[in-house]
């Protein structure tokens, strides 16, 4: 057993090691270690790049090892010893890492090295790196005066727990509602999985039995999609709907805390010489400043406007159409189930046809198919064993958080190095907040100066739906991409070769990082690459041309609704984070419809502002940056381009996509690595032209 399990350098986690108890030694322990790594740096009187910059470097590494590891596990397996203790050891943290950019004596050592010849025949990434560093030590009050720069910890230390508050209200809010019924009519047009997945969901929970069963609903997304989408009765609609509603309310309120975080951010950017929030943001991102995205989320709302409108107009004239009635405007918990029968009538396709060719295991199995052809690496899955405290680890196996997890590790087709390895877990439960997410656990590292490479270490989670009833886990064609889309990200950590760990994997231009993930994507829409998945459950006969073909004629069906929903979240981000004095201190559900009245669905009550959940931008690092996944959708719509033309499984085109893009991390600005890979500099009008959008 390690003496600091939650910082020892391994690919090997012992998570059952890792005990709320443990944290409260390890990370404070690591915070000295690392504290006295700085002190060292900042006595340094004859710098070389390996006493100030590489030192920086590896001064905090275990403590943020620990600390990643610890809010890893507060959003997999909540519970409420363990946030008690993250809550505990977050300011410490915070102020450690706050710290060192308001740290007189570390500053003027890194500028004195900076200045010293030897930078110059430093390797193009490390004199990146250095340039790189100089600039986020004075965006983050380097240069400020002694009072700016206690006040610039405190402001740190206080956004940080403002945001886990509100992560954790929102989670907690989730898990407060539920409904439960024994009526079986209630459930009239919810497919069949969507019906076993609510019945065994209420076994689990103690209600019914399988003589006289029950169903439960949840604020899951697997539980509410299918509700809205398919449920015939319209109180039911209605009831899952308004529930959504719940989230970040009443005892959970998360409308002071949107004012409090942005009343912050207004502050630090104040302090740091920013007159807007999202200029501090973006200004070393493509989009270079806020106006800049502001005026991209616009431009992009105006082209679309007319499809989205034209579109929500044919779905409430067919609603009106079927039903005989007069119907002025759809209640909200009604557009998506009129969207899918007209989408059904149209197309004679039922999106639920797709699930019986989408098992968990085949889609993984294609995927990784997919791209070890394109990446030229292969995938090996290891056992995996869930331990608890004391148990001994079998021979060969990978310890994992929780039973449902896998283990994967990733090697070089062509050398046979080890290039990383990773964890997936994929379906939702109460202890694991919403959504879908990749993130490294451990930076790795190319052979340099004769030391072996040091792989990846990182995980993928997401909330699908689960196996029921004997069936493997049954996925919709959103949830495929959902899978694609994550291990997007996680290739771009895998396959990073840069010799600087700061550089390295995802930690790139954030108007970049979803290019990776959300190019993969495409794969889930090509009839050749979907015959290496889409296989029935049952027979292992691939999916039918003609359904593949009914998919593809309805692929564009609702895509202007969708990228107006997409534009809507970027749009009152970037206005919150732009303009954000006219809007502090407003009633939150009466700025939210002032913002968004041009980008909203016309229904007949538009319902709680999503701010109180929009865990994206206060809880998960998104701030004045949503537009970055349009952004990047933007970029990929582009660079697919290239492997429609040259094959979607041309190896050639894929290793050029790995040495271009997935292999530099940020060792090179963005945009210079896109005109690597396409020789040119990107077509905006590609994704509108993609999704059948006439601009």
């Amino acid at each position: 057993m390690s003496t600091h399990p939650f910082l020892e350098d391994t690919l090997n986690v012992a998570w059952s090691q890792l005990t709320p108890a443990q944290a409260r030694i390890d990370i404070p322990f690591a915070i000295k270690q690392a504290e006295t790594a700085v002190d060292a740096i900042c006595a340094v009187t004859e710098p070389t790049y390996d006493n100030t910059f590489a030192a920086l470097e590896n001064a905090g590494a275990a403590l943020m090892r620990g600390w990643q590891r610890l809010v890893h596990l507060r959003s997999v397996m909540d519970e409420p010893e363990l946030r008690a203790a993250l809550n505990e050891l977050m300011p410490a943290v915070v102020t450690y890492s706050g710290s060192l950019t308001v740290n007189a004596a570390l500053y003027a050592v890194l500028k004195k090295a900076a200045e010293q010849p030897w930078v110059s025949e430093l390797s193009p990434v490390k004199q990146r790196f250095v340039q790189e560093t100089l600039a986020d030590f004075r965006e983050n009050g380097a240069e400020l005066d002694d009072a700016a720069k206690a006040r610039y910890v405190e402001l740190s230390t206080e956004l940080a727990q403002a945001s886990q508050q509100f992560g954790e209200n929102v989670l907690d809010s989730t898990n407060a509602w539920e409904y439960v019924t024994a009526d079986e009519a209630e459930l009239a047009g919810l497919p069949e999985s969507a019906r076993e997945n609510a019945r065994q969901d209420a076994l689990a929970k103690g209600y019914g039995t399988e003589e006289a069963p029950q169903w439960r609903f949840t604020l899951q997304i697997t539980s509410v999609q299918p509700v809205l989408t398919f449920a015939e009765n319209a109180a039911l609609r209605e009831r899952i709907w308004r529930a959504m509603g719940t989230k970040g309310t009443g005892k959970y309120d998360n409308a002071p805390l949107v004012d409090k975080i942005l009343r912050l951010r207004v502050e630090k950017a104040a302090l740091l010489g920013y007159a807007r929030y999202s200029d501090y943001v973006t200004h070393r991102r493509m989009a270079g400043s806020g106006r800049h995205a502001l005026d991209f989320v616009n431009d992009l709302h105006d082209k679309v406007k007319a499809a989205f409108l034209a579109e929500q107009e044919a779905i409430r004239a067919y609603a009106e159409e079927q039903t005989g009635t007069s119907i002025p405007a759809l209640e909200p918990w009604s557009v998506a189930y009129w969207t899918e029968k007209r989408r059904k009538a149209l197309y004679d396709f039922d999106t639920e046809e797709l699930r019986p060719y989408y098992a968990m295991q085949s889609v993984l199995d294609g995927m990784f198919s997919i791209f070890a052809g394109l990446y030229g690496i292969r995938f090996t899955a290891k056992p995996t064993a869930c331990l608890k405290p004391g148990e001994t680890l079998p021979e060969g196996t990978a310890e994992v958080w929780h039973p449902e997890v896998l283990f994967y590790e990733v090697h070089d087709e062509e050398t046979g190095e080890h290039l990383g390895s990773f964890y997936a877990d994929w379906y939702p439960r109460d202890s694991k907040r919403a959504g879908a997410w990749m993130d490294p656990l451990s930076t790795g590292l190319p052979p340099v100066n004769g030391k072996p490479r040091e792989p990846h270490l990182a995980f993928m989670c997401g909330n699908l739906s689960k196996p029921v009833n004997g069936k493997p886990a049954l996925l919709s064609h959103y949830e495929v991409e959902t899978v694609f889309h994550e291990f997007g990200h996680l290739m771009h950590q895998m396959l990073s070769n840069v010799e600087v760990r700061s550089l390295g994997g995802c930690n790139v231009a954030w108007d970049f990082v979803e290019l990776p993930s959300q190019i993969n994507e495409n794969w889930t829409w090509e009839p050749e690459a979907m015959n290496r998945y889409a296989r029935h459950w049952q027979t292992g006969e691939p999916m039918p041309a003609e359904l593949q073909q009914k998919m593809l004629a309805a692929r564009n069906y609702g895509a202007a609704t969708f990228f107006m929903r997409q534009l809507s979240f970027g749009k009152i981000d970037l206005e919150l984070h732009t303009h954000t004095e006219q809007y502090l201190g407003r009633d939150i559900e009466e700025l939210d419809h002032e913002v968004l009245a041009d980008y909203r669905v016309p229904t007949t009550e538009q319902g709680s502002s999503m701010l109180r959940a929009f865990s994206h931008i206060f809880d998960g690092g998104y701030e004045a940056g949503y537009y970055s996944y349009k952004w990047a959708e933007m970029l990929e719509a582009d660079a697919f381009s290239r492997f429609k033309e040259e094959g979607i499984f041309n190896p050639a085109t894929g290793r050029d996509f790995r040495r271009c893009i997935l292999s530099q991390g940020n060792s090179r600005p963005a945009a210079e690595l896109y005109r690597n890979f396409m020789h040119r500099d990107p077509n905006p009008a590609a994704l509108l032209i993609r999704s059948g959008i006439d601009a």
